[in-house]
């Protein structure tokens, strides 16, 4: 069936989202939205639950000459996670891998910043996280993220995207208290397969929508 683009997307996985949470023990939720491309969904996501948007900054680590192909994902100051199947087949090691993985952590910390500015990360400690991005092809980057956030102990961890890979979703069930993925299309392909409008996400709309997002200052 597929979708408009990521707004169409994020209004309807906020609408399913919102069911879902109304039989649901959700504490203190918050939306983190994975940028760049999560963060327009993310934003109907939290509008539909009336929660908070933060993001949770996640960078993939791809092949030396071919950083499309990923073979791990790094955030915070997390170690990388490699995906061992993926280093075997393409004769790697971590250690071959390491001035990508010191690259990716310093674009990761320049995007925070961006972002950010000074605010703190927002406490996920015994809140209801939901992890939100336009789409789940290898779940690399979402299985990162979601084993961050487990360390961080929150008291329910959601994965919800609007279309993924069937074999993906399947295994970050694992990782995940639940995961929401609205299409699950049997040859999945690309995750831009599934959008009618696919445009590339910058650092300005990121910062935009979390400035946008922000509630207001309290009266001096």
């Amino acid at each position: 069936m597929g979708f408009t683009d990521r707004l169409e997307a994020g209004r309807r996985l906020g609408t399913r989202l919102a069911e879902w949470a109304s039989g649901q023990e959700l504490p203190r939720p918050l939306v983190l939205a994975l940028p760049r491309g999560g963060v327009p969904v993310a934003v109907e996501v939290a509008r539909s639950l009336g929660a908070p948007l933060d993001v949770l900054i996640v960078r993939k680590i791809g092949v030396p000459g071919r950083p499309e192909t990923g073979v791990g994902a790094v955030v915070g100051d997390d170690p990388p996670l490699y995906d061992p199947r993926a280093l075997a087949a393409l004769g790697l090691d971590e250690e071959r891998l390491a001035p990508e993985a010191a690259r990716d952590r310093a674009e990761l910390r320049r995007r925070a910043l961006l972002y950010r500015g000074d605010r703190a990360t927002p406490e996920v400690a015994g809140r209801a996280v939901i992890l939100v991005d336009d789409g789940l092809a290898t779940g690399a980057t979402a299985r990162a993220a979601l084993r961050h956030l487990r360390g961080r102990e929150p008291a329910r961890l959601v994965l919800a995207v609007p279309v993924g890979a069937p074999e993906a979703a399947a295994a970050l069930r694992a990782e995940a208290d639940e995961v929401v993925c609205l299409e699950q299309p049997p040859a999945f392909g690309a995750v831009s397969l599934w959008y009618e409008e696919f445009p590339q996400v910058d650092d300005e709309e990121v910062a935009e929508a979390l400035n946008a997002c922000r509630p207001p200052a309290p009266d001096a």
